[in-house]
């Protein structure tokens, strides 16, 4: 299957807004779409009657009373109702949800694993997913969860949702395909994509295996980071994320379709394709972004300033300037301070860090954190520059520095992280990583001058 194949059956809409075909581009904008034309109402929501005897129902993301409201309008051939039957528990054992503080795991610590290797299983987005950390409270919709994902097998007549979170994935290696009920969203390294709470999606491996990682927001939504002095432009602009045109099927054949709520999952039996959303209307939907398409800003004199400027997208917390979940990206820039310590400087943070790399070297830590790796760095543990990377900025030359092939990430929450069983018993954890400060040296001598 390439990137342009559609799934049997599967009709798309032709009419296209923007240079990218089968997508729309704009973050938080109210698009409107439809498979078959005259499938949209127009001028209301909720006719006594639908064209092609379609039913209409809102997918709503926040209160009623909420706003702006997150809400989208969809026109579909059967009503969700009909795609939900009696449920019956399930286990998907390495799919943690916070709270879950095992106490045979410390999470007290500075960590860092090598990357999850696939070891010849079937895995399914479902059944591939392995939490590394969780952190807040799934029942109280505040915190988030860390996973990376194994996929080597696609959902076929398999389809899934969380009521509980919004899902952030960044690919690592692999391509693969989200269809969803709004539309299809193709998905490779270098590029990420949300995909809202509530709404049901079936994922396909276009080219496999597939690794990545994957923020589970519990809490308020992603969105744009206020840019205060920067101004209009640069960061992630928002010309630049990309909602897919309306697709729907009408198949009738069994199918399955699993629901993670409140922690626990739980899978139903129907009788066709949940993805039959024929047009659609609103601000409420999944995206894609091309991480290359984030425009850094930096010093451009002396001083490294806060990670923070990295941000690409925020999850609010309810308390000013301090994020549930902030999304920072460390990719290809220049260096140009003068008289500085350009990498990152050794800090304590009230933030937990949670880092990936997707592919090259990561400034402060040029060995060890390689492209599929990561690493946490808990609430109010010290960090920082192993002993090369400090005496390698500390005496190289200052002149322009082109910070090259290399792509990291960092899920940072306000919420200490708490490692599963997972990460600290069979993920691949460097038991030696603590050890990289061991040979800093005491420089200081009493007298004045720089050492």
């Amino acid at each position: 299957m390439t990137a342009h194949d559609l799934p049997k059956g599967m009709i798309r809409a032709t009419d296209t807004t923007g240079t990218h075909p089968g997508y729309m581009p704009g973050f938080a904008n109210d698009f409107e779409t439809e498979a078959l034309p005259g499938a949209l109402p127009q001028g209301m929501n909720s006719p006594q009657k639908c064209n092609y005897g379609l039913y209409g129902e809102q997918l709503s993301g926040t209160a009623f009373t909420a706003n702006p409201p997150e809400r989208t309008w969809t026109y579909r051939i059967r009503p969700s109702v009909k795609h939900s039957a009696r449920y019956t528990r399930i286990d998907v054992p390495y799919w943690k949800s916070a709270p879950n503080v095992d106490p045979d795991v410390t999470s007290l610590g500075q960590y860092r694993w090598d990357p999850v290797e696939h070891n010849g299983e079937d895995l399914t987005w479902i059944t591939g997913m392995r939490t590394m950390t969780t952190a807040g409270d799934v029942n109280t919709q505040v915190g988030m969860a860390a996973h990376v994902y194994l996929v080597t097998k696609s959902m076929v007549d398999e389809y899934f949702f969380s009521a509980d979170s919004e899902l952030l994935v960044v690919p690592q290696q692999g391509r693969m395909r989200f269809s969803t009920e709004l539309g299809i969203i193709d998905l490779e390294p270098k590029e990420i994509a949300i995909i809202p709470r509530g709404l049901v999606y079936r994922v396909e491996v276009l080219e496999g295996p597939c690794r990545g990682f994957v923020c589970e927001n519990y809490g308020q939504k992603f969105e744009l980071p206020g840019r205060g002095p920067i101004g209009a432009n640069a960061l992630a602009n928002p010309r630049d994320f990309k909602a897919p045109v309306a697709a729907f099927e009408d198949r009738e054949v069994p199918s399955t379709l699993t629901i993670k709520w409140c922690g626990q999952f739980h899978e139903t039996k129907i009788g066709q394709s949940p993805l039959d959303v024929v047009a659609w209307h609103g601000n409420y939907t999944p995206y894609k972004y091309d991480l290359r398409t984030y425009c850094p800003v930096g010093a451009i004199l002396f001083d490294h300033p806060d990670p923070s400027i990295f941000t690409v997208l925020t999850a609010p917390s309810g308390q000013p300037g301090t994020a549930n979940i902030d999304f920072v990206l460390f990719r290809e820039r220049w260096m140009v301070a003068e008289n500085t310590f350009r990498p990152p400087w050794y800090h304590k943070n009230i933030m937990s860090e949670l880092m990936g790399n997707i592919y090259g070297q990561y400034d402060a830590k040029p060995q060890g954190f390689v492209p599929g790796g990561m690493s946490l760095h808990n609430m109010m543990l010290p960090h920082g520059p192993d002993r090369n990377a400090f005496e390698g900025a500390s005496n190289s030359n200052l002149g322009p520095e082109k910070l090259d092939n290399t792509m990291s990430f960092m899920f940072e929450t306000r919420f200490p992280q708490h490692l599963t069983a997972f990460a600290g018993q069979e993920a691949p954890l460097q038991d030696d990583y603590i050890d990289c400060w061991d040979s800093l040296e005491k420089k200081f001598d009493g007298t004045p001058g720089t050492k």
